[in-house]
């Protein structure tokens, strides 16, 4: 897909931006999944990453392979049945065979069988049997204690069996009480829940060879290598390629069955968000022809998207609700388009008294694809005030986003300017352009920046322009220091999706940011932040780039002083920076 993200890792994450150079989910539609392990075999993977290795924006560094096969029980497991419990021998199994892995992958195509694979398949696929036996004596023990009332049944059929986190509970208990789960809620209800527990069974402990099970290895051995090699990195098979996106960002996020929810032993319960007529606490067994017992977390939130994955089609779904006797099943009609509203996703603004008139403090909590368009909305409100004295951008604990919406918000105060060069592997560089908005739509006075630790990537992108063209002042604290972007890549398998760091960025005057940060004019003590991209394992290091500014454009638009006065503001720091912005006639310097 080659899709531009630059977002903070870890706060949850990654907004795309609408460059395409292969298909897109909006395009081709996302997988709809089987519930069945990820299984690759040993040169698919291999394709994936060497295209990694050689994409990835700098040399790649040694994997340790202890980070590695912890990383790799992590993703093969998705219960806490397989090897990341205490007592799952394939864990302590992984361990072992790491470095043996880790080689196997980074071979050429066409190299041979990953033997070290076909080992942990075969430890797998005994273990496999163990749990089988342990879930059937669990329902055989439930079904000889059915429920007394329908308030028990329930209280089993909505149960969360599965830990969130560290996983302490044996695998064996597990699979024994997941068992007893879904055998008493099979005294319940009888035959109308046979195929929930049929599934149930099957992706607790697939019944695949051991050759089939070492594929699954290698599947979650890919997912765990991606993160290494990249910290901003992931790779996902398409069945799951929803959980590197962050959709919330998107101009139009697409519709969902829920927005939280919990696995249960048969399904997944509705914790928040269900649309009419499911109702949150609802326990939805089926989505079309498709069982949702024991899914993964990632294959059971792409299935909320189904209506995505089928525009205009109903859905039909099958669930538990309290105070029914039996599973009930319902139709879920198509969401109609919803019709744009300029109300609907505004950019926060308040107005602060500054000296003998107003200061628009503009709140900018992540930069969506359209922030370009919301910005101009937000300044044409702000500029009906005729006492408007300047603009603020408050981008604090902004983690980033688009480039495209970064960019398209620079527009309004340097427009056409040139602005970031952009460095890929090969030593080519890209230089962006900001869009010409006209001065209707634009902002030519006084513009400062608010900045923290927090404020990452494109939010470090809008902050370092206005201080490369000495455009306006940045105040705050140093920022994040990620200066480096992310695309979305059909990988070379046919196989998943890859996003990977392929490009560092400098400012406008060459300035590094990645692992530097932007250092502001006018410095406040604010809280400090426990998290810099200098920190994170496996980022990429500084890039100094060529100063590509129009040195027309570099000028000074001083803020007016204030004489003191200043305030109410919507919170202290924002009335500290005004102070601090006012107190001499400020600029970009």
């Amino acid at each position: 897909m080659a899709r531009l993200v630059l977002r903070l890792a870890g706060s949850g994450d990654e907004e795309i931006d609408g460059a395409s150079c292969n298909s897109s989910p909006a395009e081709r539609g996302f997988a709809l999944p089987t519930g069945a392990p990820t299984a690759l075999d040993c040169d698919q993977a291999r394709l994936v990453v060497t295209q990694a290795r050689t994409m990835l924006a700098a040399a790649p560094l040694r994997i340790d392979p202890a980070k590695f096969a912890e990383a790799t029980s992590d993703w093969l497991d998705p219960h806490g049945l397989w090897s990341v419990a205490p007592d799952a021998p394939a864990g302590a199994a992984l361990r072992r065979e790491a470095a043996a892995l880790l080689d196997e992958l980074q071979a050429p195509p066409g190299s041979g069988p990953c033997l070290a694979a076909l080992r942990l398949g075969a430890e797998l696929f005994r273990w496999s049997r163990q749990v089988s036996a342990l879930f059937d004596e669990g329902k055989r023990a439930g079904e000889a204690r059915p429920p007394a009332t329908a308030a028990e049944a329930w209280t089993v059929a909505m149960a969360a069996p599965f830990e969130d986190g560290v996983v302490t509970r044996s695998a064996r208990d597990l699979a024994r009480e997941l068992g007893r789960e879904a055998g008493t809620l099979h005294a319940r209800y009888g035959a109308s829940i046979d195929r929930y527990v049929d599934a149930a069974r099957e992706r607790l402990s697939p019944s695949i060879s051991p050759e089939g099970w070492a594929q699954a290895v290698i599947a979650a051995a890919l997912r765990a290598y991606v993160p290494q090699l990249d910290a901003h990195g992931a790779w996902a098979p398409l069945e799951e390629e929803i959980s590197i996106y962050d959709l919330a960002l998107e101009v139009s996020p697409p519709s969902r069955l829920w927005s939280e929810m919990t696995r249960t032993a048969l399904g997944v319960r509705i914790d928040r968000g269900a649309p009419a007529p499911l109702r949150d606490g609802d326990v939805l067994l089926h989505i079309e022809e498709t069982p949702l017992a024991g899914m993964s977390v990632e294959q059971a939130e792409q299935m909320s998207l189904l209506g995505d994955m089928k525009p205009g089609a109903h859905t039909r779904v099958a669930l538990l609700r309290r105070g029914l006797a039996a599973p009930i099943e319902l139709m879920l009609a198509p969401e109609p388009e919803p019709p744009f509203t300029v109300g609907a996703a505004e950019l926060t603004m308040e107005l602060a008294r500054y000296g003998d008139g107003e200061v628009a403090i503009l709140a900018i909590p992540d930069v969506p694809d359209d922030l370009g368009d919301r910005l101009s909305r937000a300044l044409l409100q702000a500029r009906e005030h005729g006492s408007l004295r300047g603009v603020v951008l408050d981008l604090r604990a902004n983690g980033g986003g688009s480039t495209d919406g970064a960019i398209a918000a620079i527009g309004h105060f340097l427009p056409g300017a040139t602005l970031f060069p952009m460095r890929r592997r090969d030593g080519g560089i890209e230089v962006e352009r900001a869009p010409d908005i006209p001065p209707s739509r634009g902002w030519a006075g006084p513009v400062a920046a608010l900045v923290d630790g927090d404020s990452a990537s494109a939010a470090e992108m809008i902050a370092g322009a206005l201080a490369s063209y000495r455009r306006g002042v940045v105040v705050g604290d140093r920022t994040y220091g990620k200066g480096c972007a992310q695309e979305y890549l059909d990988d070379e398998a046919h196989v998943g999706v890859l996003r990977l760091t392929t490009l560092l960025y400098a400012l406008p005057d060459g300035s590094p940011v990645q692992k530097t940060g932007i250092s502001p004019q006018l410095s406040l003590t604010l809280p400090a932040s426990l998290e810099r991209e200098a920190r994170v394992e496996h980022a990429l290091g500084p890039w100094r780039g060529p100063d590509v500014r129009d040195a027309a454009r570099v000028r000074e638009v001083p803020w007016p002083t204030h004489g003191g006065r200043v305030g109410p503001c919507p919170d202290d720091v924002v009335c500290r920076a005004l102070r601090a912005i006012g107190a001499v006639r400020a600029a970009a310097r």
